[in-house]
């Protein structure tokens, strides 16, 4: 049975985080409420326990974050989610400072441009920058990615093997927006199930979000590319979430074409729920590190039951 605190987040969403995403105009409305107090810098708790630079690539900021005391001996970069129209949050910043903690890791997080402000062009012209300057070293880069940043991982991943760019050494992926069509026929039904997503808002951010680029395009829809050049990938997907029917599609054809995959299901859980402060999060974290940590990835199918 899913925690307390996991169904009261639940409860929350769906009297608050839902209304962006059941219409167009809810998207735009709730953009326009959150641009002028959405903040992407690290909260003063988070600062408190890592260490935080900023630096600057392209006319944007680079946050680079380290364990206090140690030396960081793995490297990561992080792709945050937010439909390609919110801004970095608390809950990334809790994840991103956890991971250097626990892995001793140096992990860029870049902010990058937004929707509707900004479109897939400019948003990837910052973001291919970036991946060439965190992979570029000696060091092997694990690319972390929740949502629509799950999504850009995937869709990097794959530029990175049709350019020669370096490559990433693993992917971890949150949730990730893998069919951004939502053209399966299961999404409706996980939609009435998802207390945050919705279709109608979710299609309005990738139409602001794509420009002149079919939303069946690879480079929209990962699930329709090369999905055989990409490294060992750890994915999370509640059982709760819009996204969810596609992220299985995923693990499935990605098995096929030959990638080292394992899909951890949370049982009942929502979008992004490892970012949540909740037990079941404890337990997806856990495993992250664990993954991370393996000199070669375990792969297959988990399930974190709820109760587990």
């Amino acid at each position: 049975m899913p925690s307390l605190k996991s169904r009261i987040v639940a409860f929350v969403l769906r009297h608050t985080r839902k209304k962006a995403f059941r219409s167009a105009e809810g998207l735009h409305a709730w953009i326009a409420r959150s641009r002028p107090v959405q903040d992407h810098r690290p909260p003063a708790k988070v600062a408190q326990r890592v260490d935080i630079r900023q630096r600057e690539l392209g006319g944007r900021i680079v946050y680079e974050v380290r364990p206090k005391g140690a030396q960081a001996s793995r490297r990561l970069l992080y792709l945050h989610g937010g439909a390609y129209c919110f801004e970095l949050t608390s809950f990334h910043w809790l994840l991103i400072a956890e991971m250097a903690e626990r892995l001793g890791a140096h992990v860029s997080v870049p902010v990058y441009p937004l929707a509707p402000e900004h479109d897939f062009h400019e948003i990837y012209a910052f973001t291919t920058a970036i991946w060439r300057d965190v992979l570029g070293g000696d060091a092997e880069v694990v690319v972390m990615g929740d949502s629509a940043g799950g999504n850009m991982a995937l869709v990097l991943s794959m530029m990175a093997a049709r350019e020669g760019w370096p490559r990433a050494s693993r992917l971890v992926l949150v949730s990730p927006g893998v069919d951004m069509t939502l053209a399966n026929p299961e999404t409706v039904s996980a939609a009435r199930l998802d207390p945050w997503l919705d279709i109608p808002g979710g299609m309005e951010a990738v139409r602001i979000y794509a420009a002149d680029l079919d939303v069946a395009d690879w480079r929209i829809s990962p699930l329709y590319g090369d999905l055989s050049v990409l490294p060992p990938t750890l994915v999370f997907s509640g059982t709760r979430d819009l996204l969810h029917p596609d992220a299985v599609v995923f693990e499935r054809k990605a098995r096929a074409a030959g990638v080292d995959v394992e899909m951890v299901t949370g049982d009942r859980m929502i979008h992004v729920w490892p970012l949540i402060d909740m037990p079941e999060a404890r337990r997806a974290r856990d495993r992250m590190v664990e993954w991370l940590s393996a000199p070669r990835p375990s792969t297959g199918r988990r399930n974190l039951l709820a109760g587990a």
